[in-house]
Order: structure tokens, then C-alpha cells, then sequence
């Protein structure tokens, strides 16, 4: 007997980011693995089950979660954000590749949801309205000196990047050295949006100059954008300024 397991994205933090799709699949369930705030997210029946575990135990927690659905439960994943962006929909396709065959007959699917870097492009302008990469500054799974040829090739290539897992405890350095590489490459005026918990009631969004930017303005709830040389700042009066990029290229010229 197979059941059926769902990787929902839960989006940014606000209940109203979360989508009808993601809410649906919420309903069918009876099983929820996930790190511990985003199944605090939930609100719960009686008869749902709630099966918490920490930040770093995704390979584990997706294997707990196939078990069960492959026993024949409904169960699902989920995850902050969009669960396929440096998220849990991943972690249970790797756990199912490296797995026991009974798991390849699990009925898989992904919910998408709202990511980090759209919820704080909106709140921001358009900053993301030319071309872009995402980067996660974690080298938890991948060296760090590859980190640093993708700063330096995004750069160099004109995208806006945006920047997932900029600090940690263990890693209060890392943000710094790449606003240093950056400013190697790019000029001191580019906008740097750093969105802390966008669409919560704790949202903070600053906009300063890569000049400017410092490690200190960040945490692990913020999402960093960084715009390029095409990107623009209109100064508005008495509200926050608006940060775009436009959407035909002018080889770096405002």
C-alpha cells in the first residue's frame, strides 16, 4: 500500500502569502513533518499530526516522512518559502534517489510557494525586473570558494542577484566578504535591499549603497537583493524610495 506525500511551500511568514493550492493540500493531510516554526505556521485539527524536527534534519526528516507514506499515509513536507528554492522539495528527491525502491512508488508532489526574494522584491519596487540569480551564502554544502566564482561571474554578467542564508552563528563573516568581492566588480552606488521577515508583522526593509552595506544589517530571516549596474532608486517624498531594474538593457548606462 502507497500513499502520497506533498512538499508545500508555506511562503514568507504572512497567512495571506500562503496560496489556495498550498491550503488544499494542508486540508488532505494527516501527517506534517517540518522544521519547527513552519509547522507552528499550521493551524491544525484534532486529527492532524504534527512531527517537528530541527533546521539541519532535512535527509531525516524527508526519510521519516517517505516511511510513512509509503505505509500508506498522507503526509506532508513543508516548508518556508517555496519548498524548491534552497528548501525541503530537494531534500526529499535526494532522499528518494539514495532510498529503497518502496519510495520511488510514493505518490510526490510540490506545492509551490511565495519565496523569499519575491516577497521582498515587491515590498522594494522591481528590482527584479531584468535578469537575476538566487545564491545561497551557505557553504554548509558547498565550498566556499565556489560561493565566491559565482559572486564574481554575476557580477561580471550584469545579473541582480539575490542572496539566501546570508549569516549564521557559525558563519558572522561570510555576508562581509561577499559585499567585498562585489565592490571589487560593481560601483559603490548599486542598491543593496536587505528584507528582514517581509510580510510579517517584524518586516524591517532597508535599501543602502553597496558602499554601505555591512554584514551587521543582516540575519538568517533576511533575504538580500543586489541590484546591478542597470538597476535604478527613485527617490520618493516621504515614503520609501522604489528600487527597479529596467526592463530593456542599457549596458550599464542610467
Amino acid at each position: 500500500m502507497t500513499g502520497k506525500l506533498t512538499v508545500v511551500g508555506l511562503g514568507p511568514g504572512s497567512p495571506e502569502q500562503i496560496t489556495p493550492e498550498a491550503l488544499s493540500a494542508v486540508a488532505e493531510t494527516t501527517d506534517f513533518f517540518g522544521y519547527g516554526p513552519y509547522v507552528d505556521r499550521l493551524d491544525l485539527r484534532p486529527d492532524q499530526r504534527r512531527h517537528a524536527s530541527d533546521n539541519r534534519e532535512e535527509i531525516s526528516r524527508a526519510g521519516a516522512a517517505l516511511t510513512l507514506a509509503a505505509q500508506g499515509g498522507k503526509v506532508c513536507v513543508v516548508s518556508g518559502g517555496d519548498p524548491g528554492v534552497f528548501a525541503m522539495a530537494a531534500a526529499v528527491c535526494e532522499a528518494i534517489e539514495a532510498g529503497p525502491a518502496e519510495w520511488r512508488k510514493v505518490d510526490f508532489a510540490v506545492v509551490p510557494g511565495v519565496t523569499a526574494m519575491l516577497a521582498v522584491a515587491a515590498k522594494a519596487g522591481a528590482p527584479l525586473g531584468h535578469d537575476f540569480c538566487a545564491i545561497s551564502l551557505s557553504d554548509n554544502l558547498k565550498p566556499w570558494d565556489v560561493i565566491e566564482k559565482r559572486l564574481v561571474s554575476a557580477a561580471e554578467a550584469g545579473f541582480v542577484m539575490a542572496f539566501y542564508n546570508p549569516v549564521s552563528k557559525a558563519r558572522p563573516h561570510q555576508l562581509g566578504q561577499a559585499f567585498d568581492i562585489l565592490r571589487a566588480h560593481l560601483p559603490g552606488t548599486v542598491p543593496v535591499i536587505f528584507g528582514r521577515a517581509a510580510g510579517r508583522p517584524d518586516e524591517r526593509i532597508n535599501v543602502v549603497p553597496l558602499s554601505e552595506a555591512r554584514s551587521d544589517i543582516a540575519d538568517m530571516a533576511t533575504c538580500i537583493i543586489v541590484g546591478s549596474t542597470e538597476t535604478r532608486l527613485i527617490e520618493r517624498e516621504s515614503q520609501p524610495p522604489l528600487v527597479y531594474s529596467p526592463r530593456s538593457w542599457m549596458g550599464g548606462k542610467a
